[in-house]
């Protein structure tokens, strides 16, 4: 949804806030608060519906960017709207990875492991078992 989605989501907020609110967080909490505070006032639902479109568009713009908000956005209570559309990310809700830095870890090396073992590094037999260190005096 580019530019012209975001426009029409506007323009259905202004006419039917709930509406723009279903669009962008589907059915949940969200669109019971909002529908909620249009029958109170129809401008509170405007404020709470508004809100709802930023946060969702600056999280989408910051997941496209590789940045990740470090914590909750408050009073918003869908995942959708809180991720920006990107679904669960990995790390969302604790540390996010720094940018640029691979997801994951880097891959699993096999080097100093399995054919090289420890004999050819010297850890042989360093002074337990074999020259008098394992039985000292326990019965």
């Amino acid at each position: 949804m580019g530019v012209c989605g975001a426009v029409l989501i506007v323009i259905a907020t202004i006419f039917f806030p709930p509406l723009g609110v279903w669009a962008v967080a589907g059915c949940g909490m969200d669109i019971f608060i909002n529908i909620c505070l249009t029958i109170l006032g129809y401008f509170p639902g405007h404020i709470h519906a508004f809100y709802l479109e930023y946060v969702y568009y600056d999280r989408k713009q910051q997941a496209r960017e590789g940045h990740y908000p470090p914590r909750r956005a408050p009073g918003i209570y869908s995942d959708k709207v809180q991720t920006g559309g990107q679904g669960r990310r990995q790390g969302y809700g604790t540390m996010a990875p720094a940018p640029g830095a691979p997801i994951g870890g880097p891959a699993y090396d096999s080097q100093g492991y399995g054919n090289q073992g420890y004999a050819n590094q010297g850890y042989v037999n360093q002074g337990y078992g074999n020259q008098g260190q394992g039985n000292q005096g326990y019965a």
